[in-house]
């Protein structure tokens, strides 16, 4: 089956899409999409990962055209940052 890996940084977005066997999990995903080695400040026992926006477990098994995301820590606590005007 065919799932998307996503990842981004600031400067820099990476999503690329990967075939991984049945009954893959997320954490299988992220392995076989070589994401780790790219970004290596990537610590999946700190970070959450999701699917599509929903904050999941590694061990969570993926379906076809699933999009599994790693996200950033919160590097800044919304309530003492100024709001941003739009």
């Amino acid at each position: 089956m065919i799932v998307g890996v996503a990842y981004a940084k600031a400067a820099q977005q990476v999503w690329t899409n990967i075939e991984v066997p049945d009954g893959a999990t997320i954490q299988d995903a992220i392995v076989c999409s070589g994401i780790l080695d790219k970004f290596p400040e990537i610590n999946l026992e700190q970070q959450k990962v999701g699917i599509f926006g929903k904050v999941s477990k590694l061990e969570t098994p993926l379906n076809d055209g699933d999009r599994v995301e790693i996200y950033r820590p919160i590097i800044a606590d919304p309530d003492t940052v100024e709001r941003r005007d739009q």
